[in-house]
């Protein structure tokens, strides 16, 4: 996939990771970039078209499709985290972590799906989570949502292979964002993370781990997942 001369489509691009995306598709010389979110004025990145999108909302996802009909290039950024549990959460919490973190990306790719092979095939990115791959007390709600999207990516990968579609998971742990506001541990630079998702694109990549942490948790999913929990 070559970004340069692509027409890009960004979830969540007001802020955070999703700016940076936005900022670096320009770049990288994309010909187009929708900048989507709930609230459009909240886009202040020159050079993009600003796109009012929920995608939580199957109309709104269906005028967003139909208004950027040439994009070559779907970037699913946009989530949300509630910080529920499972077992004792607020079952309202939780629905809104699936409905947004799983159904929102499945929404945009059956939408866009058909966009993306009339244009050749195209690609698309998930960017998914270190949590996709384990589960933390206190954000199980979100773990959940992440690994059922992590299946979401690899089973559309397959059903839109004959297309020519090219789709990359994005593994990351903690980022520099308002989602993660008053985490103490190590952040990650979000324009990092953006330039990592967008290599791995142009490069093909099934899959992209994006730092150590996520590295370190895909390769204990081999092990037995008690040396795993014990050490956490």
């Amino acid at each position: 996939m070559n970004i340069s001369g692509s027409v890009a489509l960004v979830t969540g691009a007001n802020r955070g990771i999703g700016r940076h995306f936005a900022r670096q598709l320009l770049e990288r010389g994309a010909k187009k970039v929708y900048a989507t979110a709930r609230d459009p004025q909240r886009i202040d990145l020159p050079g993009v078209e600003a796109l009012r999108l929920n995608i939580t909302d199957p109309a709104s996802v269906s005028a967003a499709a139909e208004a950027a009909g040439d994009v070559t290039l779907l970037i699913n950024n946009a989530g949300v985290a509630t910080y529920t549990n499972l077992v004792t959460g607020d079952l309202d919490q939780i629905r809104l972590e699936l409905d947004t973190n799983f159904y929102g990306p499945l929404r945009m790719i059956r939408a866009f799906a058909p966009v993306l092979g009339a244009g050749g095939g195209g690609a698309i990115v998930n960017v998914l989570s270190a949590l996709s791959w384990f589960s933390y007390d206190g954000a199980n709600a979100y773990a959940a949502a992440k690994a059922a999207a992590w299946s979401l990516t690899n089973g559309a990968r397959l059903e839109l292979r004959g297309q020519g579609t090219q789709i990359t998971g994005v593994h990351l742990g903690a980022a520099d964002t308002d989602m993660m506001a008053g985490y103490e541990g190590e952040l990650l630079d979000p324009a990092d993370v953006a330039r990592a998702a967008l290599d791995g694109v142009e490069a093909g990549a099934y899959e992209v781990v994006v730092d150590a942490w996520s590295a370190h948790v895909k390769a204990s999913l081999s092990g037995d997942p008690r040396a795993f929990y014990d050490a956490a």
